[in-house]
């Protein structure tokens, strides 16, 4: 007996209001566990672990009065400008603080500290002496180092203290991944230095994670044939070893090893920069600028305003 469309209409309606209420009675039981902690309803996003604080790094950087040393330290205050917790200890080759790097320091916007230690006359450099004569900043690098080991002993933690010393010349080029490379550093960390001793890049060689030997064109038998911007120290192995300095005596080319000789071992240093593989330092040099014309309208009277500082 064919049913009538009415009658398939209510009985559609009957199965659909009953399977509504199922639902909602399901609904219901649901709801009551998850009252009683049976059932999860919403997940609780997990505390993510604190981000231990970042280590201090603390920059030495040696520096002398030259014609283009506001611009060197201008572009490299606006560089350390951008890597968080950076200490910058400028030592001046100078028997007092100069008003040109004081007050540029006092603009920076950087933490720092500013010292100066004059270089002994015989370790100078004369005018046209070749820059490989003598080594350049060795008093400096030790008074920096100086003032940071007895500055460090007076915080809390004495020798113990997190850090990461490194020395950054003022004409050099730094990408800003090495200081986040160097931050890490629990001994003596390296990698490599490009357009440096005359070649390329020099660069520890590494092989299995550990340092073997040198690519270098000079020298490669010295303990650390490496550029003074080659490598970091860890704060609690300056503090640690407190003989530790640069040696001014030393060989031409042997200032990186008579500091580094005392500290560690080839095998105990760790490299940085992908295995070494990439450069992210470079031993840039701005070109001496050639006054002749200047010297000649001073010679007329007509020089520029020695008032106007550059």
């Amino acid at each position: 007996m064919k049913l009538k469309l009415k009658t398939v209409f209510v009985l559609y309606f009957m199965v659909s209001l009953l399977g509504l209420i199922y639902a909602l009675m399901q609904l219901g039981k649901w709801s009551a566990q998850s009252g009683r902690g049976k059932l999860e309803v919403t997940k609780q996003p997990q505390k993510q672990p604190a981000k231990p604080s970042l280590s201090t790094i603390f920059v030495i950087t040696p520096t002398y009065a030259r014609l283009v040393q506001k611009a060197e330290l201008t572009r490299l205050a606006q560089t350390f400008l951008h890597v968080p917790h950076l200490h910058w200890i400028v030592v001046e080759d100078s028997p007092h603080k100069t008003p040109l790097v004081t007050d540029l320091l006092l603009k920076s916007g950087l933490t720092y500290t500013h010292l100066h230690i004059p270089t002994a006359m015989d370790r100078k450099l004369q005018e046209g002496d070749p820059s490989w004569l003598k080594p350049r900043g060795v008093e400096q690098r030790n008074e920096g180092l100086r003032w940071l080991r007895e500055d460090r002993r007076a915080q809390p933690g004495g020798d113990d203290q997190q850090g990461v010393v490194y020395f950054a010349d003022d004409d050099n080029t730094y990408s800003l991944q090495l200081f986040e490379e160097m931050r890490s550093t629990q001994r003596v960390s390296v990698w490599p230095v490009g357009l440096v001793g005359g070649m390329k890049y020099e660069r520890p060689v590494v092989e299995g994670g550990k340092v073997v030997r040198f690519h270098t064109g000079w020298r490669p038998s010295r303990p650390f044939p490496m550029d003074m911007a080659g490598f970091a120290v860890s704060l609690k192995l300056v503090l640690s070893n407190p003989e530790a300095c640069f040696d001014g005596e030393a060989p031409m080319g042997f200032l990186e090893s008579s500091f580094l000789q005392g500290l560690v071992t080839m095998e105990e240093l760790e490299p940085k920069a992908d295995n070494c593989s990439k450069v992210l330092v470079w031993h840039t040099r701005t070109e001496k600028p050639k006054m002749k014309r200047e010297e000649a309208l001073q010679a007329q009277g007509l020089g520029s305003d020695p008032a106007v500082e550059v």
